[in-house]
């Protein structure tokens, strides 16, 4: 690809994760709100609905110019997110747009080995559609991190951990840095790959410590194989920091990783089938298996 289709693909390919991401982490925040703080949850909503919209003109100008690598890496989409999206709306009664899910599984990846053409009509509206998209982050970032102030000053209360809040904080703010990159807005470091396995390896880690956190108490096999997971990944990360090449424990993080997966795979087919006693809804579930799922692809590639 030349630069300018790099360009256009890593953009969409961007908002088809990330939006995804964020639109969720608003839902997640909305649902975890108790009466009195009624004025954040239709703040959650709303970003809710904003992300839905970012999405949505991401799914339009996104077929036929994917990678076939990223679009059946399971990082959109997998076999679990429309009935985890049907089940955690009847769980909680908060409406979600699962036609953006059925239109994510129709696209297309691009055909033919020169790339996709590029006409200057849609490199605009990729162009548009980051700058709103940076836009929309630096506002879920300020809510998120208001939320945060205020939950830490014991101002707010909220069944979300405030560490969960730290942790969606921080994936919005590289769905920013990744979007002021493209913009060239920042420029890439050196450590670049380094600091993407620290980061993602953080995120799984927070990832098993949540997963042990919301698990029923009885269920005593999950919460102690998620608890070997997060100790795992806390070595993997003590390793790499102490590391010059983050390559040397690639291997390793890729095996993990994709042990991880296949953990949280059965994790949403148990929670979906009424298998597994958690207070984790079926989309959180699968969430968390599509961030895994997007880790083990870049580790990949």
């Amino acid at each position: 690809m030349d630069r300018t289709q790099d360009y256009m693909v890593s953009s969409l390919e961007l908002h088809l994760f990330f939006a995804r991401i964020m639109k969720e982490h608003a839902f997640f925040l909305k649902a975890g709100f108790l009466p009195p703080n009624a004025a954040l949850a239709r703040e959650s909503e709303r970003l809710m609905r904003e992300f839905e919209a970012l999405l949505a003109r991401a799914i339009t100008l996104s077929n036929c110019t994917l990678r076939r690598c990223v679009l059946d890496a399971g990082e959109f989409f997998t076999e679990f997110t429309d009935c985890a999206e049907q089940k955690t709306q009847c769980l909680t009664g908060i409406p979600i747009d699962r036609e953006l899910t059925a239109r994510t599984e129709k696209l297309e990846s691009c055909r033919g080995e020169g790339g996709p053409r590029v006409s200057q009509q849609l490199l605009c509206q990729v162009r548009q559609l980051n700058r709103e998209g940076l836009q929309l982050v630096n506002a879920i970032i300020a809510f998120k991190e208001r939320l945060l102030s205020q939950v830490d000053s014991c101002r707010v209360f909220t069944a979300n951990y405030p560490l969960l809040i730290r942790h969606i904080l921080r994936e919005a703010r590289l769905y920013r840095e990744h979007l002021m990159r493209l913009e060239g807005m920042s420029r890439c470091r050196r450590e670049e790959l380094r600091d993407s396995e620290l980061f993602w390896n953080q995120i799984m880690m927070e990832h098993a410590l949540f997963i042990r956190g919301l698990l029923d108490p009885g269920e005593e096999a999950l919460v102690d194989t998620a608890d070997d997971f997060a100790e795992s990944y806390r070595r993997l990360l003590e390793t790499s920091a102490a590391a010059n090449d983050a390559a040397m424990c690639r291997g390793n993080t890729l095996a993990l990783t994709r042990k991880f997966r296949d953990f949280k795979r059965a994790g949403v087919e148990g929670i979906e089938a009424c298998k597994i006693r958690s207070i984790i809804l079926p989309l959180l579930a699968d969430h968390v298996l599509r961030e895994a799922n997007h880790y083990i692809r870049l580790l990949e590639a």
